[in-house]
């Protein structure tokens, strides 16, 4: 019993802790512009890693099983908080469906974006095949003295056929990992944000919130650190510029078009509710803003 109220006191600490953090002014209006900043520069620290740090290998365990799979773990984890914020705030289903809507605008949004930078990719690149210059004479000569290997184009190849096949695809790409991650570290954020008001709420009633809101709260903001120490090691050890810098912007746009966009205008418009949106006490009127 001792040490599950000594848990019970550490989790207590470090959740309002972490809701603190992000429920403050400095977070809520400048991170996007720290995240910028990151995927601008973060490149330059390609300079002083070393290319043999285990963040150097692609086939890195966090490489693995969180890069490939960004958009799964935030959205199992996220959903969880919302849905038990809302639902142990207002006990209301429809509401709480409604606050779940947005993650499933988002991951709409993230599909459809996938695919259409895959069909972008596919028109605007090209399959090439190197063709060793010793399996033809005749390309010895007409290759000269020239070093670099010789292509023969393959205009039937998707992206994806084409690096199966293992040849050489090459045109404009936009970095979907950087796309997501910056996507994913915003929507967090923002989703996270309002904890601190709900414990500023329970607080007066004496009405601590349960341990499987904190556990969730706690995982979320962890999954948070990792997306950006992975985003860090993709733009420091792998840099590509400027898809990387492409893909941050079109996370930066989406995140802005919705949650400061669409899903501040009118209910009339049929959007999702906003972050606490009807959750939480006016302290003045003691009716729901």
């Amino acid at each position: 019993m001792f040490i599950l109220k000594l848990l019970n006191i550490a989790l207590v600490f470090v959740t309002n802790l972490w809701a603190r953090i992000l429920g403050s002014g400095l977070v809520k209006h400048h991170f996007h512009l720290a995240l910028s900043g990151l995927v601008l520069f973060g490149p330059v620290l390609s300079f002083w890693v070393s290319k043999y740090s285990i963040f150097s290998n692609r086939n890195h365990y966090l490489y693995r099983k969180f890069l490939q799979s960004t958009w799964g773990w935030t959205c199992i984890l996220t959903s969880s908080f919302i849905f038990l914020l809302s639902f142990s705030t207002r006990r209301c289903l429809s509401l709480s469906l409604r606050h779940l809507s947005r993650i499933g605008v988002v991951g709409f949004l993230w599909w459809g974006s996938r695919r259409l930078l895959t069909l972008l990719e596919n028109a605007a690149g090209t399959c090439y095949e190197p063709v060793a210059a010793s399996q033809d004479g005749a390309l010895i000569q007409g290759s000269g003295s020239s070093s670099q290997p010789l292509l023969l184009l393959h205009e039937d190849q998707t992206k994806a056929s084409c690096l199966r096949a293992g040849m050489l695809w090459r045109g404009y790409e936009v970095s979907e990992d950087t796309l997501i991650l910056c996507l994913c570290c915003l929507l967090l954020v923002e989703e996270m944000s309002v904890f601190g008001p709900h414990l500023a709420q329970a607080k007066p009633l004496q009405k601590s919130p349960g341990a499987p809101l904190r556990i969730i709260f706690l995982l979320c903001a962890l999954l948070l650190a990792l997306w950006i120490f992975l985003l860090l090691c993709v733009l420091a050890h792998f840099p590509k510029f400027p898809s990387q810098q492409l893909g941050g912007a079109l996370g930066y746009l989406a995140w802005r078009g919705l949650y400061q966009g669409w899903f501040r205008l009118q209910p009339s418009w049929g959007r999702p509710a906003l972050p606490g949106e009807e959750l939480f006490m006016d302290k003045d009127s003691g009716k729901h803003p």
